[in-house]
């Protein structure tokens, strides 16, 4: 780790302790917290033949420049390239998109990635981030620990890019019920990081009741998995954020 990603772990570590003081309450063990945090590689067994050489294709496409849009995130963001490829092409291609997600990736393998050439040489106009729920679903992370990963993140993200705007989103829902113990660790992610987006350069933005039925149920004719969505699910989410892109790129 060099300089300054040094003092970008302690910079972020620093806001993330001052916004949420009762993290410190919060009984984990030294592996739990560190995890979201640490930078690392996906090892999945699923993963194993795809995640390097997607990361090498999109940092080599990185090489290349004349990008204005970051879409970072897990499998959810990754389907922007199967189920919600017609919504990408209209949206987000036209606006030099990058498609900076990967399936199964916690906040550590973004962090990774960050640091490891992705955006290296870049200056994009606004990122769009969300992910969390894999560290909920594979290691039910404690939300405040997930939390710091996403604050980490922004961190990365801020200390590359001062002029570039940041839109986080919410974690989506998950599970049918609202009681669904993994939803309720992603409500709680969503919690502690709506604080984030207090600032000029990081705007949060929840479209998760969108998703959700008046009861709080998450309809499988949305997400057909209880957490993947549906190509349905993807025009939702498209026409939903396309205001605030709008406002954050200056195209309004």
């Amino acid at each position: 780790m060099n300089f300054r990603h040094l003092l970008c772990l302690t910079f972020s570590v620093f806001l993330f302790a001052e916004s949420t003081p009762s993290f410190a309450q919060n009984s984990v063990t030294d592996e739990e917290s560190v995890r979201a945090i640490e930078p690392a590689i996906q090892t999945a067994a699923y993963a194993v033949e795809w995640w390097m050489p997607r990361h090498e294709a999109i940092v080599e496409r990185a090489k290349q420049g004349d990008v204005d849009l970051l879409m970072i995130g897990d499998s959810i963001t990754h389907g922007w390239e199967s189920t919600g490829k017609e919504l990408w092409a209209k949206y987000y291609a036209p606006r030099k998109a990058i498609n900076m997600g990967f399936g199964g990736d916690r906040t550590e393998h973004v962090l990774w990635r960050l640091q490891n050439g992705e955006v290296d040489g870049l200056s994009p106009k606004l990122a769009v981030l969300m992910i969390g729920t894999n560290n909920t679903g594979h290691h039910q992370d404690p939300a405040q620990d997930t939390a710091r990963g996403i604050r980490m993140i922004l961190g990365e993200l801020q200390t590359r890019f001062p002029n570039m705007k940041i839109l986080l989103l919410a974690v989506f829902p998950r599970g049918a019920e609202k009681d669904d113990p993994l939803r309720i660790l992603n409500t709680e992610i969503n919690e502690l990081i709506s604080a984030y987006g207090q600032s000029e350069s990081i705007h949060f933005l929840t479209l998760n009741e969108l998703f959700l039925e008046e009861d709080g149920t998450l309809p499988t004719s949305i997400m057909p998995d209880l957490l993947h969505p549906n190509e349905g699910a993807y025009r939702i989410w498209a026409e939903a954020m396309e205001p605030t892109i709008q406002e954050l790129l200056g195209e309004k």
